[in-house]
């Protein structure tokens, strides 16, 4: 919400200084015309006071301009009836792991927009209901399902559309059959069948695109199909997720993504898995890379590693 972290007006403050304040400071060519006179807004532009950031739309300061204004000047530059849609108001609802640009708004179908400053992408729909909006919080922008169906249509490839899904679900965004109920409003959503599956397998408890991939290669191959995130307890007593766990033949596989390219957190994540393991069960470790490059590598391994443990095949 605009103005964490940031110092509220006196109580005596006019109202163009509590728009800007709740607008982190920036504010449209119209909204400054309703306080000041056109005069008056020149002078704090000649002066270094305020600064346009597109043909409409300035902020109250000649520095740089962060991401939340950035935000706001594509809302009030697209118009009245634009919000935050897709990957953007995600990332303004605390979606972390995926570059800030373009910013993406949405807009009714009918509705007639503004120009647009560099870096922002316009999209429409024929389907918004009041439900689908967060009713708090500014700039307007959609709520966290809405915003994640929207941003796997408008994702550049299938990849990263897998991969904001799985994002959503391991940070907590979304859960349950939030997406599915989304799609079923949408008559004509792109990628629907991604979606649906993806968020099924996310709900099941495959939290991030490496253990996405690794779950499709398990089926591609044929072989039993793995608990995901399962709850084990180590030698201390603490709660430990599991990525695949192979239960009836105990072989355990934890996909290695970039957080092991740390030392310190390689070592800290062997001493855990060293903590957690008794005899008879086995552990194999595959980096997130080796399952989408070598797969036919990650697959032998695997189908040797449970036939080693009695599957029998």
């Amino acid at each position: 919400m605009a103005g964490w972290g940031r110092r509220l007006p006196d109580d005596d403050a006019d109202e163009l200084t509590w728009l800007l304040f709740h607008q982190d400071d920036v504010v449209s060519l119209d909204q400054a015309r309703r306080h000041l006179s056109p005069k008056a807004i020149r002078h704090r532009v000649a002066t270094g006071k305020w600064r346009q950031v597109h043909r409409a739309v300035f902020v109250a300061h000649n520095g740089p301009v962060s991401p939340d204004q950035f935000r706001w000047t594509a809302v009030l530059a697209a118009g009245p009836r634009a919000i935050l849609g897709g990957l953007t108001a995600a990332q303004a609802g605390g979606l972390r792991g995926f570059r800030g640009r373009p910013i993406h708004i949405l807009l009714p179908a009918p509705c007639r927009r503004g120009s647009l400053p560099p870096g922002v992408v316009a999209h429409r729909t024929g389907t918004l209901r009041d439900q689908d909006v967060l009713a708090v919080g500014q700039p307007r922008r959609t709520m966290p399902a809405r915003s994640i169906v929207d941003a796997v249509q408008w994702a550049d490839d299938d990849q990263q559309a897998r991969a904001v899904v799985a994002a959503a679900f391991q940070q907590r965004l979304v859960g349950g059959d939030d997406l599915h109920r989304i799609v079923e409003t949408l008559p004509r959503v792109r990628r629907r069948q991604l979606i649906l599956a993806t968020a099924a397998d996310a709900a099941g408890g495959a939290h991030s695109l490496a253990e996405l991939d690794f779950l499709g290669l398990v089926r591609r191959a044929g072989l039993p199909e793995p608990a995901r995130q399962k709850i084990r307890y180590d030698s201390t007593g603490r709660r430990r997720h599991l990525d695949a766990y192979f239960e009836q033949w105990g072989v355990h596989v934890e996909i290695d993504g970039g957080q092991h390219l740390d030392p310190r957190a390689w070592w800290a994540d062997m001493r855990r898995q060293n903590a957690l393991w008794v005899d008879g069960d086995r552990l194999l470790r595959f980096p997130d890379w080796a399952v989408r490059a070598h797969p036919d590598e990650v697959e032998t391994q695997l189908r040797a590693a449970l036939k080693a443990a009695g599957w029998p095949g």
